[in-house]
């Protein structure tokens, strides 16, 4: 199922299929045996979702408005509130709790456009990872080389793979270090990361509240626009008139290309000439607010800080029943100070003022997603040192971009057939519209040289 929230609403307007339909199609791949499905989601609500289908379909023959995503089944990570039920975030430590009291505001407002909520997906353990790898639930496997059993990156690991395998049109997740983008990097999907404030957190299970953000991962960047547009409750707007023509690109030379693989370094710079063909201008510069983030790292991480802050208790109580690999990141926020907490905080403020000064002749950065594809499941479940050199590279680039503040999208820009790549496209000015106008134009250039190569 390649379908774009675009073509299945118009399919849905004119009777070309119904929402029951859909939900079913998608929940038949969830659960069927031989699928990925059990590895996917924590939870599926095949009952309620094809209720609520049945319902909206009603609606629409009685030529009632359904709202802007009617009928049309959508995923959701397992850190959203959902009325009546324990929020358990990819753990077994939380299956114990109390059942939220409320949806999520993102819940909310999904219900409220009209989608119907089909399930939870599985994830890295409280959000603690870019690899995706689950001890309690599974690892779902990336659609790329399936044989192989590649990593589907993370954390919102079965939110791509909902997408790609035809179990939900879209998924919602967050990203505090690159966990909407990485996932649909490696698994060949659009993804966005909005700039933190305009997507409220209330009813979100949090890793780092400086950091925390929630975004789509969808099949196109129109689906970007139309779910950011519900999540953020602002009209979705139409289109502007953007072009690739005398568009400023800045390609960051200063980390984004540092231990990068042959594949992924010339798929982008391909990606690179398709915009330039378009008519964009690339200029390669120097960032080093970009080297500065990731010496603040050797003092203290927001994740390791503000994550520990929230796991204290639970970790004294139950750390046996975490995932040791999170628990491990968790616990390096003990040693942390308040002065250096206060140090990091104060450090951010100064580099988020010095990157939107350096970048403010540009219209946009565009840098790889992550610097290599895909790595097999299976090395990084058995060598804790790799597990943890591979997931710093493959969060280092995205990271960058949630540490000063902006917005970001992950198009992929990879030949058909070849290992997924992605090409990041980032801001720093809150111009989240803007941002995804580009991301339209872009695909569209992409789109173009595919074709003109087959």
């Amino acid at each position: 199922m390649n379908a774009t929230i675009a073509t299945v609403r118009t399919a849905l307007e004119s009777g070309g299929t119904s929402s029951r339909a859909l939900v079913q199609a998608c929940i038949d791949h969830a659960e069927a045996a031989s699928g990925e499905g059990a590895r996917t989601f924590v939870r599926v609500f095949a009952e309620s979702a094809i209720a609520e289908a049945e319902a909206i379909d009603r609606r629409r023959q009685a030529r009632i408005w359904t709202g802007p995503l009617g009928g049309i089944p959508i995923s959701i990570k397992d850190l959203f509130d959902i009325r009546g039920i324990p929020t358990t975030a990819g753990s077994v430590v939380l299956a114990e709790f109390a059942p939220a009291l409320a949806d999520a505001v993102v819940v909310s407002r999904l219900r409220a456009a009209g989608a119907v909520i089909v399930g939870r997906t599985n994830m890295t353990e409280f959000a603690f990872s870019g690899l995706g790898l689950n001890p309690h639930f599974g690892t779902p496997t990336n659609p790329y080389d399936r044989s192989t059993r590649r990593i589907p990156g993370g954390s919102s690991s079965g939110a791509a793979i909902s997408v790609c395998d035809g179990m939900a049109i879209a998924a919602i997740g967050t990203d505090t270090g690159g966990s909407v983008r990485i996932p649909a990097a490696l698994c060949g999907l659009v993804g966005f990361k909005p700039t933190a404030a305009r997507i409220p957190l209330a009813g979100t299970l949090p890793l780092s509240i400086s950091l925390d953000s929630i975004g789509p991962l969808t099949r196109s960047v129109e689906c970007c626009r139309i779910l950011d547009a519900v999540l953020s409750d602002q009209p979705c707007e139409a289109v502007h008139s953007v072009t690739l023509q005398d568009l400023r690109i800045a390609v960051p030379m200063t980390r984004a290309f540092d231990d990068i693989d042959a594949c992924v370094s010339q798929t982008f710079e391909s990606a690179l000439a398709a915009l330039v063909d378009a008519g964009a201008k690339v200029s390669q510069i120097h960032v080093p607010e970009f080297a500065d983030v990731g010496q603040t790292a050797d003092v203290a991480t927001f994740p390791a800080v503000e994550g520990y802050s929230w796991h204290r208790d639970l970790l004294g109580r139950a750390r046996d029943r975490y995932d040791p690999r999170v628990a491990v990141r968790l616990e390096r926020g003990r040693s942390v100070s308040a002065a250096d907490y206060l140090w990091l905080r104060q450090r951010r403020s100064e580099l988020m003022r010095a990157i939107r000064s350096r970048v403010g002749g540009y219209d946009v950065l565009a840098m790889p997603t992550v610097p290599i594809i895909a790595p097999p499941i299976g090395g990084l479940d058995r060598d804790e040192d790799l597990y943890h050199r591979i997931n710093l590279l493959v969060l280092r680039n995205p990271t960058l971009i949630n540490f000063l503040d902006g917005c970001a999208l992950s198009l992929p820009c990879h030949a058909d057939g070849e290992a997924p790549v992605g090409l990041m496209l980032a801001r720093f000015d809150g111009a989240d519209h803007e941002l995804l106008a580009i991301g339209e134009a872009a695909e569209r250039a992409l789109k173009a040289k595919r074709a003109g190569n087959r």
